[in-house]
């Protein structure tokens, strides 16, 4: 499943990245470079950070699940429990 990014995004990402080679590489990188890197990262290293994602949403998922019965448990036959209190 191949990583799209909206135009806008694209757009601001492809300017973050001539800003990085302007002031850490010191040489400057045009438009159509920087989004060819763009899209290499994307589809080289953006499934990884993807699937990391996806990894992390599940364990919290799981861990949600595997407490549930402690938040939704009902005590069953409760109902002579509240009557043999009283006397």
């Amino acid at each position: 499943m191949p990583i799209e990014l909206d135009r806008d995004v694209r757009e601001e990402a492809v300017q973050s990245i001539q800003r990085y080679f302007t002031e850490h590489m010191e040489e400057r990188i045009g438009n159509i470079q920087a989004g060819a890197l763009l899209s290499f990262f994307l589809e080289e290293i953006g499934p990884v950070v993807y699937n990391l994602a996806v990894q992390e949403a599940q364990e919290r998922l799981h861990t949600r699940v595997a407490e549930l019965d402690y938040e939704c448990h009902q005590e069953p036959f409760g109902y002579w429990k509240k009557f043999d209190k009283r006397r």
